[in-house]
């Protein structure tokens, strides 16, 4: 719409038509695909893209004649995820959102991630940038609080991390080494995930680390590695250098 030069059409056309490397099992040779739609998964230049083209669904989102007038709606989005806020998701919203991607901006939206949630529901969550979003009744009984923790998938993603991490291949590396590199994977996770309520997801990574660990340095040598007679693992690993996930000083809940 507002570019001519040619050379940057070339640019952002190869960009678009780059192939995808998926790396398969030990003995097989990498996957190379092409996608004939849509920017490569995983591209550095994906965000980018997305931004620019989505920018116009954001202006008539906002416009004086979009749903952020007449229905009060909130759009939170970052590349091409977004959630759209509001206190009833009327037909008449639902439609704006679809024939503006999928008629106007010939887009197809995601029929897996695309749902309506209502979260005050019993049992009803949303997962969104890595978190999970549900309403939780508070045991001293108070009213139900919005409960904001790292997802499922998130905990996951960062447990296999942790278990490369302490794959037997390193079993070469220094320990000192080993303790930095898991701390700076472990640390980085956990400086996204501070927000709102993630003792448990810390907790489960605590005794994931330490449990993977204790099986790493066993294996290190012929002769089985123990804690110091009367030290617990949980402080030899910690004299050895691991730096346990712990809360924020400022974790509030959020009330309704």
């Amino acid at each position: 719409m507002r570019v001519a030069d040619r050379s940057v059409l070339k640019l952002i056309r190869m960009w678009l038509e780059t192939a995808v490397v998926e790396q398969q099992t030990e003995g097989q040779p990498p996957k190379v695909s092409r996608s004939k739609t849509g920017t490569p998964q995983g591209g550095v230049i994906s965000p980018l893209l997305s931004n620019i083209y989505l920018h116009w669904f954001d202006k008539v989102f906002h416009r004086a004649d979009g749903p952020a007038q007449w229905a009060n709606a909130k759009l939170v989005r970052y590349a091409d995820d977004f959630v759209v806020l509001a206190r009833y998701q009327s037909r008449q919203l639902t439609d704006f959102i679809e024939s503006k991607l999928e008629q106007w901006m010939n887009l197809k939206l995601n029929p897996e991630k695309t749902r309506v949630v209502h979260l005050r529901h019993s049992g009803a969550s949303l997962d969104f940038l890595g978190y999970t979003f549900r309403y939780d009744r508070s045991g001293s009984g108070r009213p139900a609080y919005l409960k904001v923790f790292p997802s499922k998938k998130a905990l996951l993603k960062q447990r296999a991390a942790v278990r490369a991490l302490t794959h037997s291949r390193f079993g070469f590396k220094p320990v000192p080494v080993l303790m930095q590199d898991l701390n700076r994977s472990l640390q980085g996770w956990a400086a996204y995930f501070s927000f709102g309520h993630p003792g448990e997801a810390y907790r489960n990574l605590n005794y994931y680390a330490q449990q993977r660990l204790r099986i790493h340095l066993r294996r290190r040598s012929q002769r089985p590695h123990r804690a110091p007679e009367g030290v617990s693992l949980y402080a030899h690993l910690r004299d050895l250098g691991l730096r346990y996930l712990t809360l924020p000083r400022r974790s509030g809940r959020l009330f309704t």
